[in-house]
């Protein structure tokens, strides 16, 4: 009996043993299964960037067609956070844009992020940013534990975009009653309700019951209340049988309202929960940590459309409330689409009536955001249309440096008009044109013939565009047609080559002097006409892409003294003049203006009007007739300035046709500064009396 007893009790021993083993196993087995299915790779859209995400390192999986230039990347290696993660990725070579797995590491933010050229991606400058990242191979290193689920410093969360399910939180068990998961959206949703005193009634269990938001909001709105309930929760709900897609009305207006859906979750549910807690949690941030996180880079602006810009709108009393707001948002949509910024165009804006008045100028808003929210505030003034008084005005205080305008970049005004100007603008667009400003013209709802006979000045748009041939005028029919020229509008005034106004009489020449240093000019004399060369220098807007000016001086030989491309500034040519040593010898100038021709103006830019200005004190040793013949099919001006023993009937062949603008005679070395503002005249006058077809 006590054998069996025994045996029994071992058999019951090892039965308990093989179970407890097989438990183990199973559980190990089990442990091994959720620890597998623990991690899931997160999954991100091409557009989400690095700062929206908190996290400070992670691995993310990125969709196929990350390489389209639209998803904006900053800097090479190290990435400013403003940057598309997965942009970033295939920049630097870790993906291809067929997408797949990669880690990312937060790092410190840097100065001078720099642009480059790889796999497919041109990424762009910055000159510095809060934070960078890291992007490398998706190899999970040892020790360190990615989240399954990422943290994003905006409650719209752009990984749900992508199908990611959001992070639960599980409130506890309850005896008798079934867990259910609660989502972050969830938990943020109801907190946002409560911190806004918004009661919410509670939901039955069996049908979805509507809410009604703090304020209703349009459509598409964004506002920081909007976007906690805009989560995939509701979205996704829509589509769900049984699902309450919300209730929609109408103002007066035609725009659409809509209510936000009730969350799938009761108000009790979420007695088992600290929303502090919670939300720390989660990762979300206070409202000035938050802003912060959420900063964007201010833009630099389009480098390829480096203009200063004033558009003259029309505020006269006959343009009506409507027409006003379609015009105001014409200048809306351009100030987007140019990419206004200090290193692109800037922009400002004039409105006329009976009078103008600049509402900001080219420093007040250096991003097109800014620009858009002033343009949003301009009231109408009424009055006529004194278009031409409102040219003036621009010509005279628009385009100054204390205004913001920048020198180096065109100057273009483009002025709007409904119907016609109620004064003349001819004299007051020719004033402008010779200051460098490019004016375009757009007409809307020009006068019909039997409106003809009003209109004061006929054929207004040809008498004050830049050219006549077209590229400057604009014709719209009706106000509701005005957006069509939005894109043409853009491209022109961005085309700085064709803008011909641009270049002035004092900014477009190469102007090169021809010196003479013979015996009879005498060291003291030369000093003189040194000092008439740097004041004609000194006219000129001197600069690598403006006027550039050289000098050669001559005897029986001739010496370069500085090329066009020498010198870039006014300060740096005016010091080159000075420092010219008189040479002394014979008087060959046919031979210098040869020599000139060689070494100065074969070297000018296409571009330019070729300036050639001689000085000399007597006749010739050789023949002048056929060197200055050869300037002159070369296109070469030629200005002959002579002085005490010079030959007039020289200074006439040498000089171009007609003779009488461009040859001149001084009895006396000292008189030689009375001729400089002659002689600017002169240059200006030819210049801009050029054909403007």
């Amino acid at each position: 009996m006590g054998t069996v007893v025994l045996t029994m009790k071992a058999s019951v021993i090892e039965m308990f043993l093989v179970l407890l083993v097989t438990g183990i196993h199973s559980n190990k087995e089990m442990t091994k299964k959720i620890k597998r299915l623990k991690f899931n790779v997160p999954q991100i859209n091409c557009d989400v960037k690095a700062g929206k995400i908190i996290n400070p390192e992670f691995i993310v999986k990125c969709p196929a067609g990350c390489q389209d230039p639209k998803y904006h990347v900053y800097g090479t290696d190290v990435y400013a956070s403003y940057s598309s993660v997965c942009g970033a990725a295939v920049h630097s070579g870790v993906l291809d844009n067929s997408g797949g797995k990669i880690l990312v590491r937060k790092v410190a933010g840097q100065s001078g992020y720099k642009g480059s050229y790889s796999n497919g991606v041109q990424s762009l400058s910055l000159p510095r940013w809060r934070e960078s990242f890291i992007v490398s191979e998706s190899k999970p290193q040892k020790g360190v534990t990615y989240p399954s689920a990422l943290t994003y410093s905006s409650s719209k969360s752009p990984a749900a975009k992508a199908g990611e399910t959001t992070k639960a939180y599980e409130r506890p068990s309850v005896p008798g009653t079934t867990a259910q998961p609660v989502t972050l959206m969830q938990v943020l949703a109801v907190t946002t309700a409560e911190a806004t005193h918004t009661t919410l009634p509670k939901p039955s269990p069996s049908t979805a019951s509507t809410t009604s938001s703090p304020r209703p909001q349009p459509m598409g709105h964004r506002s920081r209340e909007m976007d906690l309930w805009s989560t995939p929760t509701y979205t996704s709900s829509q589509n769900r049988p049984g699902a309450n897609p919300g209730v929609q009305r109408q103002d007066s207006s035609g725009a659409a309202f809509q209510k936000p859906v009730e969350a799938d979750v009761s108000l009790g549910e979420m007695d088992f929960w600290k929303p502090g807690s919670v939300l720390l949690d989660a990762g979300f941030v206070p409202k000035e940590e938050l802003s912060t996180q959420s900063l964007e880079p201010v833009s630099l602006g389009d480098p390829n459309c480096k203009v200063d810009l004033s558009f003259l709108i029309d505020g006269s009393s006959s343009i009506g409330k409507r027409r006003f707001r379609i015009q105001k948002q014409f200048l809306a949509d351009i100030a987007q689409a140019l990419d206004i910024g200090p290193a692109g165009p800037l922009m400002g804006v004039v409105q006329y009536g009976d009078n103008p008045a600049t509402h900001f100028n080219l420093r007040t808003h250096t991003n097109s955001r800014d620009l858009k929210t002033a343009i949003e505030k301009i009231t109408q003034r009424g009055g006529l249309a004194n278009a031409g008084r409102a040219i003036s005005f621009v010509t005279k205080n628009f385009f100054s440096k204390a205004n913001g305008n920048r020198g180096g970049s065109p100057n273009v005004a483009v002025v709007l008009v409904d119907g016609w100007p109620t004064d003349k603008v001819e004299e007051a667009s020719r004033l402008a044109r010779e200051s460098g400003i490019n004016i375009f013209f757009i007409t809307i709802e020009g006068a019909v013939e039997n409106e003809k006979q009003y209109v004061p000045e006929p054929n207004f748009v040809n008498k004050a565009v830049c050219r006549t041939n077209g590229f400057y005028s604009f014709h719209v029919q009706s106000w509701f047609g005005l957006h069509k020229t939005l894109q043409p509008l853009v491209k022109r005034v961005c085309d700085t080559e064709r803008l011909a106004c641009s270049k002035t009489c004092l900014n477009s020449a190469d102007v090169g002097f021809v010196i003479d240093g013979s015996s009879s000019v005498g060291t003291g004399n030369f000093r003189t006409v040194l000092q008439f060369v740097a004041n004609l220098s000194k006219e000129f807007e001197i600069s690598d892409t403006d006027t550039r000016v050289g000098a050669v001086q001559y005897t029986y030989e001739q010496r370069l003294e500085f090329g066009f491309d020498k010198y870039s500034s006014k300060a740096d040519v005016l010091n080159a003049i000075k420092r010219v040593g008189y040479w002394s010898g014979g008087t060959s100038t046919g031979a210098a203006i040869n020599y000139a021709l060689e070494q100065l103006f074969k070297k000018s830019k296409p571009n330019k009007r070729k300036l050639m200005i001689l000085i000399t004190d007597g006749r010739s040793y050789d023949d002048v007739r056929i060197p200055a013949l050869a300037a002159h099919l070369k296109g070469v001006i030629t200005y002959a300035v002579g002085v005490a023993w010079a030959a007039q009937e020289e200074l006439e062949v040498i000089a171009t046709h007609p003779a009488r603008d461009h040859s001149f005679f001084v009895d006396d070395f000292d008189n030689l500064y009375q001729y400089v503002s002659r002689i600017i005249r002169n240059i200006c006058t030819e210049f801009n009396s050029q054909p403007r077809n």
